[in-house]
């Protein structure tokens, strides 16, 4: 117990320092009447915003961000995966497609909104729809350079040893690519909550995107502030989990 908790003061005890630090000069800075508090109210009156909004940030608005989260984030990395190995096994549709997936990132995600809302009215697929724009690059292409990545060696010793191309997929590509593959999908996760929360900006009644838009309206700097921290709070809680899925696979793929 001791040594774990001396290890993550090595490794994070610096980070929560300058973090204390900056809040409190901050909640000063503020309190001074430096900056205006309806530009940038004090983490204090942030935290006080969201204990009033509690029951309507966390009852209402987190679970519907939450959901488009997870359904976007779940059908891009399904997607993501077939259309990555199919362009592994198949090199006329990396051609033809991956071109046209560059061209998607290409495109403003507050332009290409509206059209999903012309498509799926103001239902949850509207912003599930921008939330695997924002998500599905990342995935597919950790897939597919992950399955081209090194290897060369083991695979010319298999071949040597009669192996077909499932084989080599199976038994090298698929473990050496592993690694590339998760960390598309720590910044997939991460990007999914941008998109859900643009999409709620665009056009909702519901969501923390939608809950700082209408705040940001009436010019309630506090409550637009707490809808974004719980939103970060969400990236960040979605990135760990990835990191700790990252950390048992790759574990028990190095045993």
């Amino acid at each position: 117990m001791k040594t774990n908790l001396k290890k993550w003061t090595e490794n994070y005890g610096l980070f929560v320092l300058v973090v204390v630090l900056l809040f409190s000069i901050w909640e000063w800075v503020v309190r001074k009447g430096w900056i205006p508090s309806f530009i940038l109210p004090s983490p204090s009156a942030i935290w006080n915003s969201l204990l009033d909004n509690r029951q309507l940030l966390l009852g209402v608005h987190l679970p519907v961000t939450l959901e488009e989260v997870l359904i976007g984030f779940a059908l891009s990395v399904i997607g993501g995966i077939l259309l990555g190995v199919g362009m592994h096994f198949w090199r006329p549709l990396e051609k033809v497609l991956y071109p046209f997936l560059v061209i998607s990132q290409t495109i403003p995600l507050i332009a290409i909104s509206p059209i999903f809302i012309m498509w799926f009215g103001y239902s949850i697929w509207s912003k599930i729809a921008v939330t695997i724009l924002t998500a599905f690059f990342p995935i597919v292409v950790s897939t597919y350079d992950g399955l081209k990545s090194g290897g060369d060696e083991y695979r010319e010793l298999l071949l040597t040893m009669g192996a077909n191309r499932w084989d080599l997929f199976k038994k090298i590509q698929v473990p050496l690519g592993l690694p590339i593959f998760l960390s598309g999908l720590k910044m997939s996760v991460v990007y999914c909550v941008v998109g859900a929360t643009v999409g709620e900006w665009l056009g909702a009644s519901e969501g923390l995107g939608y809950f700082s838009r209408r705040m940001s309206g009436s010019l309630q700097a506090d409550a637009v502030f707490a809808a974004v921290f719980l939103l970060s709070l969400m990236g960040i809680v979605l990135f760990l989990f990835i990191s700790l899925l990252e950390k048992q696979l790759l574990k028990n793929r190095v045993r």
